[in-house]
């Protein structure tokens, strides 16, 4: 399921996101580690999944969630939504709208579902055009990664969505060595999404997109989402005790969502 890729790669990355050494060893450091932790990343791919098997609404879910996880890390126009509970969208290209959308691709029929869900999910709060396109691209790749697509059509597809022009910093088709050489931390979609995907590309499995992911200073945990649905998708797994690391780090109502079916 991409929510576990997204949740294990939101952990992996959460301690490094602000505390990154230069001189992180990346290829070989623990990736879960005792301090390690989930962060909104996480709530929020949770409350999306909870909105689509209970039938709720995306916003309601979101708020219902981020209200009762606090203080889990949220931007600062996500959380005085939640706190004012105005519960209109207020134009955001964050990349909040794609590290929370994994799980659309497990209730969708249909690619055309698969866009339809990942919009939903994201026009409620990130409703200007790139935060739509950054939860509809995750998603897609998501589904493509699941139902057979080879990494050149994944490719091929993300270098469409964001291509090498001036308005995208970081393409997709920008490589893992000048990512590491000229990224700065970016927290919106078109800054994050397309770099994730590249380091999924550049991967040989899930663990090898996490350390990629460590590999530049950057949205580590948030990075870790987005592109750890697609990778966990396409390598069918993680490779790590998936549900032991979830038993381990989420508490029982999180856990208790993720791992229902209906």
């Amino acid at each position: 399921m991409a929510i576990i890729g997204a949740i294990l790669g939101d952990i992996a990355g959460s301690k490094w996101e602000f505390n990154r050494p230069k001189d992180l060893d990346y290829e070989h450091i623990e990736l879960f580690q005792d301090d390690s932790y989930y962060t909104d990343d996480t709530v929020l791919s949770v409350a999306t999944k909870y909105a689509l098997e209970n039938e709720v609404s995306f916003k309601d879910a979101y708020n219902e969630f981020g209200n009762d996880y606090i203080d889990c890390g949220y931007g600062d126009r996500f959380f005085e939504w939640l706190i004012f509970k105005s519960k209109k969208p207020y134009k955001s290209c964050g990349n909040g709208s794609a590290m929370r959308v994994s799980p659309v691709i497990d209730f969708a029929k249909s690619r055309e579902d698969v866009i339809k869900y990942a919009t939903m999910s994201a026009e409620c709060t990130h409703n200007h055009q790139e935060g739509i396109k950054g939860a509809v691209v995750t998603a897609t790749c998501d589904w493509m990664a699941k139902n057979g697509a080879s990494k050149k059509e994944i490719e091929e597809y993300a270098s469409r969505e964001y291509p090498a022009r001036s308005y995208y910093k970081y393409p997709v088709s920008m490589s893992m060595k000048e990512l590491r050489e000229v990224y700065k931390w970016d927290e919106t979609c078109q800054g994050s999404v397309p770099a994730a995907i590249r380091c999924f590309l550049d991967s040989e499995d899930y663990e090898g997109f996490i350390r990629n992911v460590l590999s530049f200073k950057c949205d580590s945990d948030t990075l870790g989402a987005i592109g750890g649905g697609i990778a966990e998708e396409f390598y069918k797994g993680t490779g790590f005790n998936s549900n032991e690391l979830l038993k381990k780090y989420l508490d029982e109502r999180l856990y208790g969502i993720v791992k229902e079916n209906k």
